[in-house]
């Protein structure tokens, strides 16, 4: 699904934000990503996004080393990749709909095939019945499901979350965690950045720690 082979970042100010980071994510594991402040997390995330290309190594999806993108096929590239952010990034000026919508809208899908797409992905993340709300009339837990819904409505082989359960208190993180473990197990490929130590204790998904741009920890190394 994605590897990084002895992947190296150096940014032009000269600071090494990652270091011969290796590993390799199969479809269907769940994992988390974690690390102090500064440790790569987002460097890492960039890379697979191809917001950033590594200065060495590879990285390499599905068998297709990124490197070898250019600037035309990075669009087609992002849409087989979902991305969940921890401040949901939802237009409150559009219903929860349309907000699910605009991947597929900007990727040129017919109506049809949109609604039955956003109205699956709202069934899977438990808000089918607020289609025509206002993101803002939700709760937190449920703009960050809306947030899911949107990452996954284009069917992606990879789901990316960067701290998706920051802003939300205990309850609702596991329920946001119940989704993502239901996403792996038909085959998504999924990987959680997150500071937070206590939700990673409370499950036995692969982990990943970075400190000072190396990877110093992968417990689920031996199974790959």
């Amino acid at each position: 699904m994605i590897r990084f082979e002895q992947v190296s970042k150096r940014y032009s100010n000269g600071h090494d934000a990652l270091k011969q980071v290796d590993f390799h994510l199969q479809s269907g594991e769940m994992s988390f990503l974690t690390g102090h402040s500064g440790a790569g997390k987002s460097t890492l995330l960039k890379l697979i996004m191809l917001i950033e290309k590594a200065s060495q190594g590879q990285v390499v999806f599905n068998q297709q080393n990124l490197a070898n993108f250019n600037r035309r096929n990075v669009a087609l590239y992002r849409r087989r990749i979902g991305m969940v952010y921890q401040n949901h990034q939802l237009l409150f000026d559009r219903t929860v709909y349309d907000n699910v919508a605009l991947p597929l809208i900007i990727a040129g899908y017919n109506e049809r095939d949109m609604g039955r797409r956003v109205r699956a992905a709202l069934d899977k993340v438990g808000l089918l019945s607020k289609e025509k709300l206002n993101p803002v009339s939700l709760s937190g837990g449920e703009q960050q499901r809306v947030g899911i819904a949107r990452a996954v409505v284009n069917k992606p082989a990879l789901l990316l979350a960067d701290e998706p359960t920051g802003n939300l208190d205990p309850g609702l993180s596991a329920e946001i965690m119940d989704i993502f473990e239901q996403f792996s197990q038909v085959g998504v490929a999924v990987m959680i950045a997150t500071h937070d130590l206590a939700l990673i204790s409370r499950y036995e998904h692969r982990l990943l720690v970075l400190e000072n741009g190396q990877l110093i920890k992968d417990d689920g190394a031996e199974n790959v």
